[in-house]
């Protein structure tokens, strides 16, 4: 497994493409906390910090596929430092600023939301062109989505330890000067500068015009509805149990099953439809939610959500690769950050329902939530199999682009001009 891993990191480029795309979304990874801390220093209420952070969400659901239209058409570099630079910008006015003025503290929000650039979306793009193989690029995908796990780990680490060294407002701008370096890296390599994505149709729905999108972001908010209504129920049950580390235990557990489930996938090269192995994926996604209804005692609850995140980190490495298959021709960015928002949105709106939840009924009822947001993805994707048919003809031991179901020609991952 480590020897696949390691030859894959040390395919040209590889490397430095991962830890330059990770570094450059720490910012979007620790939004949430760092805003929450800023504000609390500045003497603001949860509910301010609690709005800011809403606002910057929902900008970013709003930019981050409107962005990635923007790099299938002209590039990335053209793009996403550009972005990378404005979003920083937006998070310096906040803590310039801070809360003296509000509108321009909400301004900042939008700011930094909105143009947060969509490098995971771009790195999957850059894969196939630098692995040329179909099995070192689902391995990518699976190795993409462990070290996500671990930048969600560390990067709150990251802001704790720069607020206990300086401030809360320089935490903000160290860690956004960190996201323009990364995407920095990113955008001067050769791959990022060389990488078209082929003609696109001109239609206003991009991406969205593909029966097999609209299915998966329909399975995937479902997903990150599950994701979000446990977060808050795993608080929940700590409070119900002694409070102290509890909810980080299990949540920590969560991580670590994924990192596991991820690490094992992508070791392999399965065969068989990738459209067919996702449905089994997230089947088994939805059958390790149930359980946790249960609530057992901590060492149960623990061991329970171990096994949950399980198939978290196979299912978004397989739908990864089945965006691929499935965008339209020169939509590729677009399709990856529209997979990549409907997540965080599911898991916005699964926060948000598993408040009344946890009020009525306890964690139980919260962790049903997620139960059946597992269970409603499964059924989507169960229920819609005719759009998720095998789109192509593959050639064998390669990563060539994908045929459109719509008819368009096939969604290119090209060398060539520089942009």
């Amino acid at each position: 497994m480590a020897a696949g891993y390691a030859e894959l990191l040390r395919t040209r480029h590889a490397a430095r493409l991962l830890a330059g795309t990770l570094v450059g979304r720490l910012p979007n990874a620790t939004a949430a906390l760092a805003v929450v801390l800023f504000v609390r220093a500045e003497g603001g209420s949860y509910a301010l910090a609690g709005a800011l952070s809403a606002v910057y969400g929902v900008c970013n659901a709003i930019g981050q596929p409107l962005l990635g239209r923007a790099v299938d058409l002209y590039g990335q570099p053209r793009v996403m430092l550009p972005a990378s630079v404005l979003s920083a910008l937006g998070m310096a006015l906040l803590a310039a600023v801070g809360l003296d003025v509000l509108w321009l503290a909400y301004a900042a929000m939008v700011i930094a939301g909105f143009f947060t650039p969509p490098l995971e979306g771009g790195l999957r793009a850059l894969w196939p062109g630098v692995l040329k193989r179909a099995d070192r690029v689902h391995a990518a995908y699976a190795l993409d989505a462990v070290a996500q796990e671990v930048m969600f780990a560390v990067g709150p680490l990251l802001v704790t330890l720069c607020v206990a060294a300086w401030s809360e407002g320089t935490a903000l701008l160290v860690i956004n000067l960190l996201g323009v370096l990364g995407a920095l890296s990113v955008v001067v390599s050769a791959p990022s500068r060389q990488w078209r994505s082929g003609p696109r149709e001109a239609h206003w729905l991009g991406a969205l015009r593909s029966a097999g999108m609209l299915v998966l972001i329909g399975a995937f908010l479902f997903v990150g509805l599950a994701m979000g209504a446990i977060a808050v129920a795993a608080v929940a049950y700590a409070d119900e149990h002694g409070g102290g580390m509890v909810s980080s235990a299990l949540l920590s557990a969560l991580g670590v099953g994924a990192l596991a489930g991820g690490l094992v996938y992508g070791a392999r090269e399965w065969p068989g439809r990738p459209e067919s192995r996702l449905r089994l994926l997230v089947c088994l996604l939805a059958v390790g939610y149930v359980p946790l209804v249960l609530v057992p005692d901590v060492v149960g609850m623990t061991v329970l959500t171990g096994v949950a995140g399980v198939f978290l980190a196979p299912a978004l490495a397989c739908a990864f690769v089945v965006v691929d298959r499935h965008a339209p021709k020169g939509t590729v960015t677009e399709a990856f950050s529209w997979l990549v928002t409907t997540f965080g949105v599911g898991a916005a709106v699964g926060a948000a329902v598993v408040g009344p939840a946890v009020e009525s009924g306890g964690s139980g009822s919260g962790f049903a939530v997620a139960g059946a947001g597992g269970i409603a993805a499964m059924l989507v994707l169960l229920s819609t199999k005719r759009f998720l048919g095998d789109p192509v003809r593959r050639t064998a031991g390669t990563a060539t682009a994908e045929n459109d179901r719509n008819g368009a020609a096939e969604p290119g991952f090209r060398a060539g001009r520089q942009a």
